[in-house]
Formats: structure tokens, sequence, C-alpha cells
């Protein structure tokens, strides 16, 4: 089981009246979450999207293209841009000035994720110089590429901040974010922390309903709450080894995207029941990981998009009978907040020179400073 000791995951308390910001995109390419955050709790929150075309040039980078060198480029200023807008949106909204941040924590977005083997590296495109310009604030940025250069997966970074924010030690608590990809927390009542990615959360959904109905998400999981679950393919995609291996591990859309579940997909299937088989598949490959690495788990706090969708949340119920389900909002945070204050948790991390990983949920070969400055 990947867990860390309590005092690995030590909570820096921010000085009065410092505020960072925390941007977050993820897998789901929904769009950027900015908060405002002062070391203890959100104080604000504004949520843009993507504009369309930035948005299918960086889905489109997670695969190998053309002149993919100068796209990215463009793309990682494009992401820039839009984070520089949001940030600008939330300070507006929250009544401060620039001059009262201390440091923005921004996570770019992930078009490469692959930590394993001796030259690992993930990559998020983000121009933080250009970021650092446009806001006039100090950014803090490429906060998963140190640890995957100390041998760690880089991914998931969030245990640290779940445990700070929603560990008991009453009981053994679990968190699940479900983004693009799904990852797990492991809570201890004893302080210990665990954490991994357990596959795809919405990625695959998205991407179905996306090719087969033009939208951009399946809302409260209707429509796979129309389909029936096809027990075969649910048993071919459950077999992709990912699912079995052991903690440390982490994934994203370099192994689960729609040319991966073509390749196993009969070739009468009902759009409808595909639907209803990932859905499936992402409820079954969670309950089972967290009945394999917390069989304890008393409550599972769920955040991020896809704790929005019913079908799912009701699936992961039925799965999961002797564990409490609760929102994130039940504890504070909104669900679509958690992460970006994660990663203003972060950056308040790397200002105060405190380490931002935990080794044994990553596999890192030590605690590491994660990130890198660009300063106003």
């Amino acid at each position: 089981m990947s867990t860390t000791a309590p005092e690995e995951a030590r909570t820096p308390s921010a000085p009065e009246g410092q505020l960072f910001v925390g941007l977050m995109s993820g897998t789901s390419l929904d769009g950027v979450d900015a908060v405002l955050f002062d070391g203890r709790a959100v104080r604000g929150h504004v949520h843009r999207a993507f504009p369309h075309a930035l948005r299918d040039e960086l889905l489109a980078l997670n695969s190998p293209g053309d002149n993919e060198l100068h796209r990215a480029a463009l793309a990682a200023n494009g992401v820039a841009c839009s984070y520089a807008d949001v940030v600008a949106q939330l300070l507006e909204a929250t009544g401060h000035r620039r001059e009262q941040i201390t440091a923005l924590g921004a996570h770019g977005q992930t078009v490469r994720h692959r930590p394993d083997g001796p030259l690992g590296y993930t990559t998020q495109l983000l121009n933080g110089a250009l970021l650092a310009e446009q806001t006039g604030i100090d950014v803090i940025c490429d906060l998963r590429s140190r640890d995957v250069a100390a041998g760690g997966q880089g991914a998931p970074l969030v245990p640290a901040f779940h445990r700070a924010f929603f560990g008991s030690n009453q009981q053994d608590v679990a968190v699940l974010n479900l983004g693009g990809i799904a990852n797990l927390s492991l809570l201890f009542a004893d302080g210990h922390t665990g954490g991994f990615d357990t596959g795809p959360a919405n990625c695959l959904m998205d991407g179905w309903i996306a090719r087969h109905r033009g939208l951009a998400f399946d809302a409260d999981g209707a429509w796979a709450a129309s389909g029936q679950v096809l027990p075969a393919l649910l048993e071919r995609l459950l077999a992709e080894p990912f699912f079995a291996a052991t903690p440390p591990k982490s994934t994203g859309r370099d192994l689960f995207h729609l040319d991966w579940l073509d390749a196993r997909l009969p070739p009468d299937a009902a759009p409808a029941d595909v639907q209803a088989t990932l859905l499936e598949l992402t409820a079954r490959s969670i309950a089972e990981a967290l009945g394999s690495q917390m069989p304890s788990a008393a409550t599972l706090i769920t955040c991020g998009g896809g704790a929005r969708n019913g079908r799912l949340m009701q699936r992961l119920a039925d799965l999961l009978p002797s564990v409490t389900l609760e929102s994130s909002a039940d504890h504070g945070l909104p669900v679509d907040q958690v992460e970006a204050a994660a990663f203003a948790w972060l950056a308040q991390c790397f200002h105060e020179k405190r380490p931002g990983n935990l080794p044994a949920v990553t596999g890192a070969a030590g605690l590491r400073l994660l990130g890198c400055l660009y300063p106003a």
C-alpha cells in the first residue's frame, strides 16, 4: 500500500495577510478554475472555459502531429493568456489588487505524462514567463517535473493538501477527484497518507458523447443511464494492466483515449450502451481500487466535475455500501475549487521553501521543493 509518514504532510501556515492564487486546467479540458486562497480557506473563485480553438488544439496535442513543437509553443502562450484573463477576473470579483497576491500556483495543461523509466517526463503546456508579464505577479509553475526527476510519478500531488483539509484522526477517509482521470487520496486516521490514479473518470465518457452527440459531457449521466452495460466489453476494458498495477501509479490521455477504446469495441455496440459501460468502468475501477488499498474507508469525499454526475455517484454508492459518500462542498470546498486550491497551496509550499510532494505516494527518492519561479 502507498503511504507516507504523518510528518511529511505538514500544512504550511500562511503569515497574516498573504494571499495565493491557484490556477488549474485538468485533463477534462473544460477550462480554467482560479481561486484566491489565504492558506486556510478559499476566498474567491472564477471559472472560464477555454476558447474553442485553443481547447481543440490542446486536445490534438495529446497525440503526435505535424509541426508539433511550433503548435505546442503557441498553445502554451494561449494557456498563459487564458490564465491571465482568469486572474484579472478573479481579482476584480474579489476586490483585490495584484500587489496583494504573494504568488500564483499555475498547473498548465498536461499533454504528455510518461513518468516511468529512467528518463520519464511530464509535460504541462504553459508559458510561465508570459503569465508573469501579463499578471505582474510571481508565477510558480512546472510543479510536477521535479518529482519525476527524483524518480517519482509527478502525480497525484493533491494528497498532502487533502490531508490538511479533509483528514480525520477519528476514521479512515478517502478523497476522490473526478476530473478527466480519477485519483484517490487515502487519509488514514493514524496520520499516514496514500494516493494514486485509478484510471479514467470523465475523459472517455466526454470523448464518446462528443463523438456521437456533439456534447461536451453527459449531464448527470443521463445518456449512460439510458443504455445497458455490456459485460464482455467491460471485462475487456478492465483487463488493461494499469488497473491491476500496484501504486505508485499515475496515468492520463497517453493511455486512456478513444483509440484505446475503439480497439476494444465490438462492431455492433450501441453508442448509449458503450456510454453506460464507460461509466461502469469508472465506478468499478474506483471501487475496486478503494477496496484493495483502503478496505477500512468509512467516508469517501468526492470532488471534481464528475462529482456532479448523479448516475456515477449512485453506482459508487451501490458498489461501496459500507462507505458514506460526501461532497467536498460538505467540508467547505465546492467540488470545482479543490484542485485549484491545491495548487495555490503548493505555491505556498514553494514560497515557504517547504517540500510539496509525498514520496511514498509518487515514488520519488525523497521530499522535494516543487515548481519553478518566474518573478513578476
